[in-house]
């Protein structure tokens, strides 16, 4: 078991030195940037009890995933089988499980606990064979890959926007609607094969506003509801629910446009940090949307011609 998780550290290893990050930083940045994370959550709602709980276990939860569950039966006898399950479910969780302690959510770090261990008998991909549907064409295959493996958190968004009408918190509305710009730019971060964009007839530009489109369409079929739930809720609010919508849209085009400004490989740590502060300071998107269009533009030459 020992050989299994140095292997497990070294693979997470070279992945924090492929983005860009050394190390030592990494590792001392990480804790840091958790802590404050979900210090911010617990400042904004009192509810966030709930959302650190189920962010918690649906992270654990990729740990049941059925190609890989098959792979550590082959290696390991039933006993080591679980036994690595289980540490592996506790160090997903434990951060979480701090936090919760240091909070002084005793109780509900009892429950989590108990929680992820119990995922560790579970195979989310066994309780059914059917394929999970897709509302999207196979055109977009970041949004028909990425909505089969993250369809359960649209509908804790949607929950969380009936929520937000429900206790009269416009905010939390705000979030949901967030949460599923956040889940939409997570289909962007991993870099498709080569070949695929090679075969595209479509000139860089006429590339990177395809994807764009594409993008803020699904993004918006997507976030109707939750626009129409607080739009008739907080209709005093349109103005602001509107603008909040406005600039979803345009970090998701920030995103596409990183991605493919370090194509063929993932984001880089200097464009992630340049899509990060454009975030925190929305103004520097004014600078950061050209350039990396422009490098986008230079990554996609070398492949459409």
């Amino acid at each position: 078991m020992q050989e299994y998780f140095v292997l497990q550290i070294k693979m997470l290893n070279r992945k924090i030195i492929a983005f860009g990050i050394p190390l030592l930083l990494a590792y001392l940045l990480f804790p840091v940037i958790f802590f404050f994370l979900s210090n911010y959550l617990f400042s904004k709602t009192t509810y966030a009890i709930y959302f650190y709980g189920l962010a918690s276990l649906g992270f654990t939860s990729t740990l049941s995933e059925l190609k890989k569950n098959d792979f550590l039966r082959s290696i390991f006898n039933k006993t080591n089988y679980y036994k690595v399950r289980a540490a592996e479910n506790l160090a997903s969780t434990l951060p979480f499980l701090v936090f919760m302690l240091y909070k002084g959510y005793f109780p509900f770090a009892i429950i989590l606990l108990l929680l992820s261990m119990l995922l560790i008998f579970s195979n989310f991909l066994n309780i059914s064979n059917f394929k999970i549907p897709s509302p999207f064409s196979k055109r977009p295959f970041e949004f028909t890959i990425g909505f089969r493996k993250t369809y359960y958190l649209f509908a804790i968004a949607y929950f969380l926007a009936y929520m937000a009408t429900s206790v009269g918190n416009f905010n939390l509305g705000i979030f949901s609607m967030i949460l599923i710009g956040l889940i939409c730019a997570s289909y962007y971060l991993k870099p498709e094969n080569e070949y695929i964009v090679w075969n595209s007839s479509a000139t860089p530009r006429e590339f990177l506003m395809e994807k764009m489109k594409i993008c803020f369409t699904y993004f918006t079929l997507l976030s109707l509801p939750i626009l129409i739930i607080l739009g008739t809720y907080f209709y005093k609010s349109v103005d602001v629910l509107l603008l909040f919508f406005i600039l979803i849209n345009v970090y998701l085009a920030t995103v596409i446009l990183a991605k493919y400004a370090s194509y063929p490989s993932e984001i880089d740590l200097p464009k992630g940090i340049l899509v990060i502060m454009s975030l925190i300071f929305p103004p520097f998107l004014l600078g950061v949307i050209p350039f990396l269009y422009s490098k986008a533009i230079n990554s996609l030459s070398l492949l459409l011609k």
